[in-house]
């Protein structure tokens, strides 16, 4: 109604003599409210699709990780696979940039209208994933999953909050904190919750064995811990900063190039500062599939998707939607054992975390 009255106002002042007819205020309020519906019937269905965006990216992310590990395993470096992934992603992006907007490059006024961390994300994106990288034999793989997801959820709400790197600013409600909250629980049920299941009834596989004797290792675990978290803020960061380095290119596709551009060019700094031996070799004693190098264009679309989401949904939201996916994607991954995986079959357990996590993002979503 607000709406509708501004609007009312607005056309009263400018037309003055048409308000002193009866019927035409009639008609200009029916119209306005016509316009109005009509509107808010087209924003519902943008913010629905880009819920279906954010799970569709998120389910890839899974994918990507399976896809990379299989590469790490044929190149004999985990720098050298990202580095493969990230090159491939940003020539993937370029020829997607060149379609659309027709040039790679923009205008150099932005180094000094625009602030300096616009430039950041592809440099983020590499922290996070290097993080992961070491974190994963001082964390296990539970927490590895679990200490960036809850520095995620905590980065994204604040921004949000706060309306940081120039993110649509949502107040903080108590609902949109249980909303993440639930989303935090859904992932542990969904990550560890079957383990500890197992674990009661004395049926760790060798896999879980190690985690278990990874995580009760509390030398140094906090300063760990701690870091996995700040890696998950550092995602965070990463969506929201080329959430406004698209709108200020006017390209969600020239906006993911420049990220991964950036990932790029950091990823080269990184091998030539750590020198790692390059290598092509079979691990299985078969030739290499061919699905191994599209691990950096699902990355890409990762990108490309979280840089058209944040305008639209703001960057907690966005976050919570990608993660949802996540959790899906990696659930079908184990249930029919996709990119070389071994099979695991979905447990009931895990299809209630997934259901938490629904519950949760439709909280955040609706209040």
């Amino acid at each position: 109604m607000a709406g509708i009255f501004k609007i009312v106002m607005k056309i009263k002042l400018d037309y003055p003599d048409d308000f002193h007819d009866y019927f035409s205020y009639r008609l200009v309020l029916i119209l306005t409210c016509d316009r109005l519906l009509r509107q808010d019937k087209e924003m519902r269905e943008y913010s629905m699709l880009a819920i279906l965006v954010g799970l569709a990216i998120g389910i890839g992310l899974p994918m990507q990780t399976s896809i990379n590990s299989r590469l790490r395993n044929s190149v004999g470096s985990p720098f050298g696979a990202s580095l493969i992934s990230f090159a491939v992603g940003t020539l993937f992006l370029a020829i997607m940039t060149l379609i659309d907007v027709h040039t790679l490059g923009f205008s150099t006024t932005l180094f000094t209208s625009q602030p300096v961390w616009i430039w950041l994300g592809g440099l983020l994106g590499v922290v996070y994933l290097t993080g992961n990288i070491l974190l994963f034999p001082k964390l296990g793989s539970v927490q590895t999953v679990i200490m960036p997801v809850l520095g995620q959820i905590l980065a994204g709400l604040l921004i949000d909050n706060f309306g940081w790197f120039d993110s649509p600013q949502s107040t903080l409600t108590m609902t949109r904190f249980l909303g993440a909250i639930l989303v935090l629980a859904g992932v542990i049920i969904t990550v560890a919750a079957q383990g500890w299941l197992e674990q009661r009834h004395n049926r760790i596989t060798e896999t879980a064995e190690k985690d278990t004797a990874t995580d009760t290792d509390q030398s140094g675990l906090g300063i760990w811990r701690a870091l996995g978290v700040v890696a998950g803020m550092l995602s965070a960061m990463q969506t929201a900063v080329n959430g406004h380095l698209g709108r200020v290119l006017g390209s969600t596709v020239h906006a993911a190039f420049v990220s991964f551009l950036v990932g790029t060019l950091g990823l080269i700094v990184i091998v030539l500062v750590l020198r790692p031996q390059f290598k092509l070799i079979r691990p299985t004693k078969t030739p290499n599939p061919w699905w191994v190098w599209i691990g950096g264009m699902i990355g890409a679309l990762y990108v490309l998707g979280n840089v058209y989401l944040v305008p639209v949904v703001g960057t907690g939201l966005a976050v919570v939607i990608v993660l949802v996916g996540l959790m899906a994607g990696s659930l079908m991954i184990d249930q029919f054992g996709w990119f070389a995986s071994k099979k695991n079959p979905i447990s009931g357990v895990q299809l209630m975390g997934l259901l938490v996590m629904i519950v949760g993002v439709a909280l955040i979503r609706v209040f």
